[in-house]
């Protein structure tokens, strides 16, 4: 029943305080809004807002998280309904608007009744009446809770990967700023079941060791490799560091795995050529973004939070992003689709408020069971094998027997006999010897050290065969015999 001027006047002037709220946030909202006064509905002194204040907050947070239902049945439920064989009684989905309001607010339903008249008089409409359409509000309409639309986030990623892509690859302020608004807060984001979206790795953590590969197609790299697996099969230095999901091209990364078998799937090889594999220890302490998280990011708030709907919409978008970020790149496509994910990465390792070491991603080559980590460039220094001076390496990848070669990978290293005393040295320096000496003081990797290689772990694979594992589909044909339209 819809109320006139006057009742109105006198509902939206009552006093109602924090304690006849039951819904915490909006009950602690109004204690630090309101004022010392009498509750109209307990009769009690207590702070408190007029009526007026606590419905336009039930309005906004109704605009945000729920939606009229539809006041009849659709045309398939119609047509059940009709239906003899079938028993179906149609019945209105969601609550009525004074339930609705008593629940979301966590008040009695006397209270609920008041706010419910004050907005339908606010949002009353004699031509919508006339016509049979249910205003906002309405004591008959009915209300349900919704997910707010990420459509903002994702109209936000369309411009900024168009950006990205076409307009200012770097020193972009919308891009960072639309990145921050992303990814800042992603050390307070927990999934559905508390778990947080960093992970850590390194000593005693269930991520103490990464596998990574490399594909050799002829053998004198695969030699070197082999003797200096410290550099040859940790990250690139940055004039090979070619472009990769994580990283664009000359910035030098870590690309690794969590089982040996994953790393091979990763490079791709082709048949005949051979991967060189080795094991590398994690040293440090590290904290890697989880994508396999972030698609199960959970935001937990209440509807009176002005901030909840935003961050609802967030949540929807980062659990679409992580698949976005983790799905296959067809190699024509990724000097372009790439460059979202590259500026994602720059950005959580240099401008990121949460600091992170790399991130985690599911391995699409393996069907999004394993789990692949890029360690970005601060993290990604490995340790030089401890190789005394004036060692003599050499590494072979087979051996002779009377039946000819066969396979058999080795290196060989020719140490000093110990019992050689130091080299006597001149005290007067070359300028040459002091060139060498400040060349290397400012090539110096100042990094601190993460990775260290275990050399008994490489293992060389010769790739013998390619399987793939496929979806088939049958391609139908049809064929129909023209003819003209009738109109």
């Amino acid at each position: 029943m819809t109320i006139d001027y006057e009742e109105n006047e006198e509902l939206i002037e009552r006093k109602i305080c924090d304690d006849c709220i039951g819904e915490k946030f909006l009950s602690d909202l109004i204690h630090k809004e309101g004022e010392e006064d009498e509750c109209f509905y307990c009769q009690e002194e207590g702070i408190c807002i007029t009526l007026e204040e606590l419905s336009d907050k039930i309005e906004s947070a109704f605009d945000e998280h729920y939606e009229i239902t539809a006041s009849e049945p659709n045309g398939f439920e119609y047509a059940m309904m009709k239906d003899k064989e079938i028993s179906y009684d149609w019945e209105r989905e969601g609550q009525e608007t004074i339930y609705a309001i008593a629940d979301a607010a966590s008040v009695r339903e006397e209270i609920a009744q008041d706010i419910q008249s004050i907005l339908e008089y606010r949002h009353e409409d004699w031509d919508s009446a006339l016509a049979g359409l249910e205003c906002k509000f309405s004591s008959d309409a009915h209300y349900e809770e919704i997910m707010p639309e990420d459509h903002h986030w994702h109209s936000q990623w369309r411009e900024f990967e168009n950006l990205i892509k076409t307009e200012a690859r770097f020193f972009s302020r919308t891009a960072a700023a639309y990145l921050g608004d992303l990814f800042d807060e992603i050390d307070e984001m927990r999934t559905h079941d508390g778990r947080t979206l960093i992970a850590d790795a390194g000593p005693e953590t269930d991520i103490t060791h990464l596998f990574r590969g490399r594909v050799f197609q002829s053998e004198k790299p695969l030699l070197e490799s082999m003797k200096r697996p410290d550099q040859g099969l940790s990250a690139p230095p940055a004039w090979a560091a070619g472009a990769g999901r994580m990283n664009a091209r000359g910035i030098s990364v870590f690309y690794g795995a969590t089982s040996p078998e994953i790393a091979l799937a990763e490079v791709r090889p082709p048949v005949g050529s051979r991967v060189a594999i080795a094991r590398f220890e994690i040293i440090r302490p590290l904290r890697l973004l989880d994508l396999a998280a972030v698609a199960e990011v959970q935001e937990r708030g209440s509807i009176f939070d002005s901030s909840y709907a935003h961050r609802l919409g967030r949540m929807v978008f980062l659990r679409t992003l992580s698949a976005r970020m983790a799905r296959p790149v067809m190699p024509d496509d990724q000097e372009l689709e790439y460059l979202p994910t590259q500026a994602i990465a720059d950005y959580l390792s240099t401008e990121g408020r949460v600091p992170l070491d790399g991130i985690l991603f599911p391995s699409v080559q393996v069907g999004g069971d394993g789990v692949n980590a890029v360690l970005f460039h601060k993290a990604s220094r490995c340790e030089d094998l401890k190789i005394p001076d004036g060692t003599d390496l050499s590494a072979n990848t087979y051996s002779m027997y009377e039946d000819g070669p066969e396979p058999d990978y080795y290196v060989w290293e020719e140490v000093p006999p110990d019992d050689e005393g130091p080299e006597k040295t001149s005290s007067r320096r070359s300028p040459l010897d002091i060139d060498e000496e400040w060349d290397g003081y400012f090539n110096s990797d100042t990094r601190e050290v993460t990775l260290r290689v275990e050399t008994d772990s490489v293992h060389v694979h010769e790739v013998a065969a390619i399987q793939i594992s496929t979806h088939s589909h049958t391609v139908r044909r049809h064929r129909i015999e023209k003819r003209e339209p009738p109109f």
